[in-house]
């Protein structure tokens, strides 16, 4: 799922290779830590939010396919 998060969010951004992702497993939660570079926050969270709302909804869908923990997304740079 890690790597699934790295591609989705190094596709919306300028600069790919400052993309890092931490994850961070609980018993009932996966918070995934997706640390984008300074310039490219907006284009992570999108015009009024959406395109952050559309990853956190398509994160908790492949999440639930999956079978695992619920998935949380963070965005931080």
């Amino acid at each position: 799922m890690k790597e699934f998060v790295e591609f989705v969010a190094k596709s919306l951004v300028d600069h790919p290779e400052e993309v890092k992702v931490n994850q961070v497993d609980s018993e009932r939660v996966t918070i995934f830590e997706l640390h984008v570079a300074k310039e490219d926050v907006g284009k992570v969270i999108g015009r009024s939010g959406r395109t952050a709302k559309s990853f956190r909804t398509l994160l908790a869908a492949v999440s639930a396919k999956a079978g695992t923990n619920r998935a949380i997304l963070e965005i931080l740079e």
